[in-house]
């Protein structure tokens, strides 16, 4: 018999998945879904074939509306119809009693995930072109929705969007410090120990705000091992929208710009994405089809890559505190190797966030 993965009640949803979904066949397997960071995303397949994905918050106690998964499924839903593709929704459960938390399911997308260059390779140099400015032609149809046509125009607050971000961001920060040292086990606040570069950042970057213009949906987390392709290159769906709500648009761009790495580079995030491959375009690229694609003004788009990168090392930060806490499962050997370079990259991120402010003039 296989082992059920931690986060699902096997009975209990199947019995779910009966009363609430088309044509299942029960039994139903899952398996874990390698690759997030916050929200945990399982792949759900019955007797008949049929598959789909399970999103739910994190093991413990999350960063709240970050793991809401009754406003992840409401964007998911609303971009439903329109020319960004997301997967196809099947149901939704605010019930704890039926998994231990709320979630929703989604028609499973099957394609490659480019999460590294090991998932790249097999498309070409010019398919990896491609690809690129695919990435970009969707965040600007993305920024194109008209959120009150879609239904999402009271999905956040419109006005002072990097206000609320730094607000936000920062409390995190200082939750995940805080908890650290209140942990008993040895070692624990070491390994989650305070830097003072990111509270300096934080006044830095509120000091200079730059001036909003016309709120757009902001993907908040947009990078492309958050989308799913077809064996084309084309792209079937964009995925992890839980950060998703209304904003400033240049902020998805220099989050973006911050992931997409490239050969050379001395601070690589995340591990060896898949933009460090041949072909694809370079960050100066993808800022100048943006830029042509969107009409919008980037020249002070260093601003954003600043507040990423700052961002970026709170998020680190707060997912090797989740990973150590327990609240993905237990660690293996893998994962500890992991954490490690979660560890040592925080400080890095906020020194590059650094950088990026002094280019400003």
């Amino acid at each position: 018999m296989e082992e059920t993965p931690e986060g699902i009640d096997a009975p209990a949803l199947e019995a779910w998945f009966s009363a609430n979904v088309a044509d299942v066949t029960p039994p139903l397997r899952y398996e874990r879904i390698a690759g997030g960071r916050s929200n945990l995303t399982y792949s759900v397949s019955d007797a008949a074939g049929r598959r789909w994905a399970l999103r739910r918050p994190p093991l413990g106690k999350g960063l709240g509306s970050a793991h809401d998964m009754g406003r992840e499924h409401r964007v998911v839903s609303a971009l439903g119809p329109t020319a960004v593709p997301v997967a196809p929704i099947a149901g939704v459960s605010d019930d704890d009693s039926v998994n231990g938390a709320p979630f929703y399911v989604m028609d499973f997308v099957d394609g490659p995930i480019l999460r590294s260059r090991e998932h790249a390779a097999p498309f070409s140099p010019d398919e990896r072109r491609r690809i690129g400015e695919r990435v970009i032609e969707t965040l600007v149809a993305i920024h194109a929705i008209d959120p009150e046509r879609v239904g999402l125009g009271e999905l956040g607050k419109k006005e002072d969007y990097v206000a609320r971000q730094l607000h936000r961001w920062h409390g995190q920060w200082e939750k995940t410090i805080a908890a650290a040292g209140a942990d008993s086990r040895p070692g624990a606040a070491e390994l989650v120990r305070p830097l003072p570069i990111v509270d300096e950042l934080h006044d830095r970057l509120k000091a200079r705000i730059p001036e909003q213009g016309p709120a757009t949906l902001v993907h908040g987390d947009y990078r492309l091992d958050n989308m799913i392709l077809n064996d084309a290159g084309r792209i079937s769906a964009v995925v992890d929208w839980e950060l998703c709500t209304l904003g400033d648009p240049l902020a998805d761009v220099g989050l973006l710009v911050v992931y997409w790495a490239e050969q050379g580079d001395d601070l690589i995030p995340l591990f060896e994405p898949a933009t460090m491959e041949p072909g694809f375009p370079s960050r100066t690229e993808i800022r100048e089809l943006y830029a042509r694609l969107s009409g919008r003004d980037l020249s002070g788009l260093d601003y954003f890559i600043a507040l990423g990168y700052w961002k970026l090392a709170i998020i680190l930060q707060g997912v090797f505190a989740r990973y150590a806490a327990g609240q993905y499962g237990e660690p293996g050997a893998k994962e500890n190797e992991g954490l490690q370079t979660f560890a040592r990259t925080v400080e890095r991120c906020a020194e590059a966030a650094d950088a990026a402010l002094r280019r400003l003039t």
